[in-house]
């Protein structure tokens, strides 16, 4: 019974080894850039294979980097996967504050098709260098370059190659690459292939080139004051693979930087101090008297409004100069009233389309003079009284004995023509 005891608690020490990984170990120089590529062939072996006619196993895996304990990375650490197909990579630049202290990056894989999960540990060892830090550091722009593509050995190797060509150190490292997305650069439009652009920091122990200096002159600064591309003489030597923004290129030289020291407050260990447990009030509460809120709230305001007040009628009322503008206030609304009555009563002149027109013997009513059986195109829509040029007087018969009184009666005209008729029958009668 001992001996299948023991071959059985063997079985399941192998089965349980066999399913974990071990961790992975990697020693980063202080003050280089740090690349670690999470690839997608290392996880696929923990999840089932994804079986379809015509496919291969392409499970779409993302991973999510974290410093063991902690939620995020650290702060030196980057992260970037561009999509669930395409590995993931760890870059940046660790500093000489993180020397001998070893960093555990806990790493989970997730296959978006099953929701499985897998984890592994990547340790980071630090370790210092004599050359560090580098003495002459140059910040390129790098407008036709991805991140992710930028932090390829080959490419990155291709441009330190292309640097070295131009500057010729001795020593020559890349420190750091950002994305221009983490300078606050936009997401590029999906069209003409666009990409977002990428800064990269590269040191050396000689001092700048006169070609990278060339940037520096009165002329290409002006140039890049008007967004144009200023003119270097080893830009072909860049052109081919990389298209290098001349007019950001930064270069340093930390042999002239000062140094500012400022003295870190100690955070604490964080948790908050003991002062026993919590003791809530008691449920016998006193009676509280809001008299007084209630002279602060509405008596003082209420008093002070009633000062005021006081104040303005006896500067309008009894003052010498109150009594002028009240008076002149008065005028002025008794003047507005007058012409308004004035406005009200003058005559004003009704269009006669509107008006009837009445017979100048008889006095009947007859309708507007707005006959159908001519045409009425070429005549205004609303004609004024103002628009009679003539007007005709007419004597009316008064009984015997009396003298005669003159009518004055308005000439009709029908289509310019003037109504003749009517006023001869007048005269007749």
């Amino acid at each position: 019974m001992d001996t299948v005891g023991v071959i059985v608690w063997l079985s399941v020490v192998v089965t349980i080894l066999s399913r974990s990984h071990g961790d992975r170990n990697v020693y980063p120089s202080a003050g280089v850039l740090f690349v670690h590529v999470l690839e997608r062939e290392y996880f696929k072996g923990e999840f089932a294979p994804y079986i379809k006619a015509g496919d291969s196993s392409n499970d779409p895996i993302t991973f999510n980097t974290n410093l063991r304990g902690y939620p995020d990375r650290p702060g030196w650490l980057r992260y970037i996967q561009r999509t669930p197909h395409s590995d993931g990579v760890l870059y940046g630049s660790p500093t000489a504050e993180h020397v001998g202290k070893p960093t555990i990056i806990e790493i989970t894989a997730y296959n978006r098709r099953t929701f499985e999960t897998a984890r592994n540990n990547l340790v980071i060892n630090i370790m210092a260098t004599e050359e560090f830090p580098l003495p002459y550091q140059a910040e390129f722009y790098i407008k036709n370059m991805n991140v992710e593509e930028m932090l390829a050995s080959e490419v990155l190797g291709d441009f330190l190659g292309a640097v070295k060509n131009v500057w010729q150190p001795e020593r020559l490292n890349a420190i750091n690459i950002t994305s221009a997305l983490d300078r606050g650069g936009r997401v590029p439009l999906p069209i003409n292939d666009l990409k977002e652009g990428v800064y990269v920091m590269v040191g050396a122990d000689v001092p700048f080139s006169s070609c990278l200096r060339e940037v520096e002159t009165p002329q290409n600064q002006l140039r890049c004051s008007q967004e144009m591309e200023p003119a270097i003489s080893c830009d072909k030597k860049f052109r081919a693979q990389f298209h290098i923004d001349w007019c950001k290129i930064n270069l340093v030289d930390i042999t002239k930087v000062v140094t500012v020291y400022r003295e870190r407050p100690n955070p604490g260990p964080g948790v908050l101090p003991d002062i026993g447990e919590y003791d809530p009030p008691s449920e016998a509460l006193q009676s509280r008297d809001y008299f007084s809120d209630f002279v602060v709230t509405l008596a003082v305001p209420s008093a002070v409004a009633l000062v005021l007040f006081a104040v303005l009628g006896y500067a309008m009322c009894c003052r010498r100069e109150g009594v002028i503008q009240l008076v002149h206030h008065s005028s002025i609304q008794k003047s507005t009233k007058e012409l308004r009555s004035m406005s009200k009563n003058r005559e004003i002149s009704w269009p006669l389309s509107t008006l009837p027109v009445f017979h100048p013997v008889s006095g009947e009513v007859v309708p507007p003079l707005h006959p159908d059986n001519y045409e009425t195109t070429s005549m205004p829509l609303m004609q004024t009284q103002t628009n009679l040029q003539n007007q005709v007087q007419i004597p009316q018969q008064q009984p015997p004995g009396d003298n005669y009184c003159m009518s004055t009666f308005r000439r009709l005209e029908v289509n310019g023509i003037p109504d003749e008729r009517k006023v001869a029958e007048a005269l007749d009668l």
